[in-house]
């Protein structure tokens, strides 16, 4: 016996394809939202007024930073105008993947004469190093830095 495809069919693998893009969409949309950890800043209009103050208070100080993942140690080298290390007075940081808060880290740095130091076991990857750092005369310093961890060659 010939089967025959008539329009209940069609109509069927057309609701059957539709059904299933809409679940997969939903569910992926639901995964990006309920794993991105979203907020920034409360007020991003209150945020700006302070920007552009705060941003030539940060570049008067003339730090420039060195920062590198070596094996399971996180170095963060900071330099003044002269070359000379610095040493902040507060040191605030957040060590994490930039999709999802599960794998962050709060390095907790220690001062070597040098540079800031702190263990960071992480896995390869991309990650985001987030600094918030206060002078001796109390201007903040703000950084938000990218790290590429690479694979173990051995």
């Amino acid at each position: 016996m010939k089967r025959t495809l008539n329009g209940w069919h069609v109509l069927a693998i057309f609701g059957g394809c539709f059904g299933i893009i809409i679940a997969v969409n939903l569910t992926l949309a639901f995964q990006a939202v309920s794993t991105f950890p979203g907020l920034v800043t409360k007020n991003s209009y209150v945020a700006s007024q302070k920007f552009e103050a705060e941003r030539d208070a940060q570049d008067a100080l003339g730090w420039t930073l060195a920062t590198e993942i070596s094996g399971d140690t996180l170095t963060v080298a900071i330099t003044d105008t002269a070359g000379r290390p610095v040493r902040p007075a507060e040191v605030k940081a957040t060590l994490g993947r930039a999709t999802h808060v599960a794998e962050d880290i709060i390095p907790d740095f220690e001062w070597n004469g040098i540079a800031l130091t702190a263990t960071a076991p992480v896995a390869p990857g991309y990650w985001t190093l987030w600094l918030e750092m206060k002078a001796e005369d109390g201007t903040p310093f703000r950084r938000r830095i990218p790290l590429t961890v690479e694979k173990d060659a051995s």
